[in-house]
């Protein structure tokens, strides 16, 4: 039989189960186009089908290679809700009627499948011949549980220890508050043993006569940014995962299928597991081990270095405020606490980067990914995607603006940070030198506070080619890049010049503008394909 172009075989009701009835479908050619002759063009291919499938219209994300292939295969298993549709309308010949028969006949082959698979388990367990392992392998794999078919290693890794699933469990599972708070409390412990070691409020004469202030809680890199700026930035990305996760992806993909979309998720993740291992072992490593040993513990030891005072060397100026093996122990547990947050602030922007590769990738797959024919849902969830991201990214360049500010306060002039910044404002406005021409010393904070920048502002740029090209009319995508370039401006210029903080102060105020309205003000009305909303 011929319908649409293509042959036709109607429903044989026979009784056959998934496997046996798409086994003489498949071989038949059954909805293949029609040769040149008249005849069919041959049997289905794994291949062929699920290039076929992925070309229905209505169609969004078509259907995994895998997934079909295992339908060709002897084994137990299925096939989901959704994927029987689209397999009908194949088998159908995208005619109506045809497709709600197909459907009806595939849907009642699936369950006596499924039911001859669970007759096989009673029967195997009575016989108690079936492996714990096997069994809940069995139970897992058919696909009118999952939609998303997952080989029994996939299965196995879960079982093995993963960094990268458990620095997203951080991030993903729990309270909201219990990374940001957790980082907050061990800024505050900090606080408390500075207090109590007295280095809290210290300050030192340098040779020059100029009386410093170098305690703990005057160092904002220390205090604003564990205490204020990693909280709220943990707190953006919490709240940015667990959208994508349990709202976001479900909507554009799985449609309700959690533990699909669950398993694809982990597998983005999965994939970046030499990134996330070569950012732990670089932050415990060198930004906390090798640094902490070479800034702090060699010239507590040996009385050297060219390194500026601050809150960790005080011992060797003033050793009557705190002793040389408690301001190493100090010390120790201060560098332990910021390569683990700092590795955390890392795995952070590389969640961020998988979140936007993945929508990303759900975009081109819908096929409708540019301009006003892209689907409502998508353009939704990118723009609340890009304004998170922008969040971070903001927060990100702030906490290298401390970083770097502190180090160079350390070298300047000033008495405390406050008036050096403040001095240095008045200084553009008067004939002074620069304010902060002082004594020169190593400064490896103003290198890692550039791979902070740096690695904030790759993601923003990703985020900002990955989603906003060609749909700038929707985003305000121009806003929020105009501020992180006049933060990372304002970064590069820090004690370049006298003055530079009225340029950064400019643009920390937009900034914290944007923290609370990342659209700056803009609501419009946009027209997304038959939709209408206000963003």
């Amino acid at each position: 039989m011929i319908r649409n172009g293509k042959f036709f075989l109607p429903p044989s009701k026979d009784g056959s189960d998934f496997k046996e009835l798409f086994k003489q479908l498949a071989a038949a050619g059954a909805g293949r186009p029609l040769g040149s002759d008249g005849f069919p063009t041959g049997p289905w291919t794994p291949e062929l089908l699920a290039e076929a499938i992925s070309q229905i219209d209505s169609n969004r994300i078509g259907v995994d290679l895998r997934t079909v292939q295992l339908w060709f295969q002897e084994n137990d298993k299925g096939i989901s809700t959704a994927n029987i549709r689209w397999l009908a309308r194949i088998f159908g010949c995208d005619d109506p009627l045809a497709t709600s028969e197909w459907q009806i006949e595939l849907s009642a082959a699936q369950s006596r499948l499924t039911a001859k698979r669970r007759e096989s388990k009673k029967s195997e367990n009575s016989d108690a011949v079936v492996a714990p392992d096997l069994e809940r392998a069995a139970a897992v794999n058919n696909e009118t549980e999952s939609p998303v078919e997952l080989n029994t290693d996939a299965r196995r890794s879960r079982r093995r220890f993963s960094l990268p699933r458990r620095s997203e469990a951080l991030f993903s599972r729990g309270s909201p508050l219990d990374l940001p708070a957790s980082v907050f409390a061990g800024a505050t412990a900090l606080g408390f043993l500075s207090y109590i070691t007295g280095i809290h409020n210290a300050t030192y004469g340098r040779a020059d006569g100029l009386v410093k202030q170098v305690g703990f809680l005057w160092a904002p890199n220390w205090t604003f940014v564990f205490m204020v700026l990693l909280p709220l930035f943990f707190a953006f990305v919490t709240e940015l995962l667990v959208f994508w996760k349990y709202e976001g992806r479900l909507k554009l993909v799985a449609r309700g299928d959690r533990m699909g979309s669950d398993d694809a998720w982990a597998r983005s993740v999965d994939a970046s597991s030499y990134t996330f291992w070569a950012v732990f072992f670089i932050c415990v490593l060198f930004a906390g081990l090798f640094q902490w040993i070479g800034v702090c513990l060699i010239p507590l030891i040996n009385g050297g270095g060219n390194y500026a005072i601050d809150w960790g060397k005080i011992a060797l100026v003033r050793p009557e405020v705190i002793s040389v093996p408690m301001s190493i122990v100090f010390t120790g547990l201060a560098y332990l606490y910021m390569c683990l947050c700092f590795y955390l602030f890392f795995a952070g922007l590389i969640l961020l980067h998988t979140l936007v590769h993945d929508l990303w990738k759900i975009g081109e797959a819908s096929k409708n990914w540019a301009g006003v024919d892209c689907p409502y849902e998508v353009n939704e969830v990118s723009l609340r995607v890009m304004r998170g991201i922008f969040r971070c990214t903001v927060l990100g360049l702030v906490i290298a603006i401390c970083m770097k500010a502190q180090s160079a306060y350390l070298t300047s002039n000033g008495k405390n940070i406050v008036a050096w910044l403040v001095s240095d404002m008045f200084s553009a406005f008067q004939a002074r030198n620069h304010v902060s021409d002082g004594f020169r010393y190593r400064m490896p904070t103003h290198y890692s506070s550039l791979l902070v920048a740096i690695s904030t502002c790759v993601v923003f740029l990703y985020g900002s080619i990955r989603l906003g090209a060609g749909r700038q009319r929707h985003f305000p995508l121009w806003r929020m890049s105009t501020v992180v370039a006049l933060l990372l401006a304002g970064y590069l210029l820090i004690d370049a010049f006298a003055g530079f903080s009225i340029v950064l102060g400019v643009g920390l105020l937009l900034a914290i503008y944007g923290l609370f309205d990342p659209g700056f003000g803009r609501w419009r009305t946009t027209e997304l394909g038959n939709h209408q909303r206000v963003s």
